[in-house]
């Protein structure tokens, strides 16, 4: 299974995330900022990140955007996973580079079919 790695500042959120996708067979990695993601996504290169938005210091865009420009993390896919639900919001972030864009809350199959469509290419 997948090496996934969940960025979010909410414990709550980290928590649902991790009890969904490890009764799934992922293994899950967490970092709680933006900041601490890039610098975790860098040193255990997972196969897909799921990012929050709102977070403090460097936020979702501004970590999704440095994790998709670098060659060393470009490989990996970021979904926004946030309670944000403009179309701005998800226009803005897939043009950061996010492959992916889920609304908080996330049903179990939605986050699923999501993680498997962005392995897949």
């Amino acid at each position: 299974m997948a090496r996934i790695l969940v960025v979010d500042d909410s414990p709550t959120e980290t928590e649902v995330f991790r009890s969904m996708l490890e009764k799934n067979g992922h293994e899950v990695l967490t970092a709680e900022n933006g900041a601490d993601g890039v610098a975790l996504a860098k040193q255990e290169k997972p196969d897909v990140v799921l990012m929050d938005i709102v977070m403090p210091g460097l936020n979702g865009f501004q970590a999704t955007r440095q994790l998709t420009k670098d060659a060393e993390t470009a490989h990996i896919p970021v979904v926004i996973v946030t309670t944000k639900d403009q179309e701005t919001d998800r226009v803005w972030g897939k043009r950061q580079g996010a492959s992916g864009y889920l609304v908080k809350p996330v049903a179990e199959n939605i986050l699923l079919s999501e993680i498997n469509s962005v392995m897949a290419g």
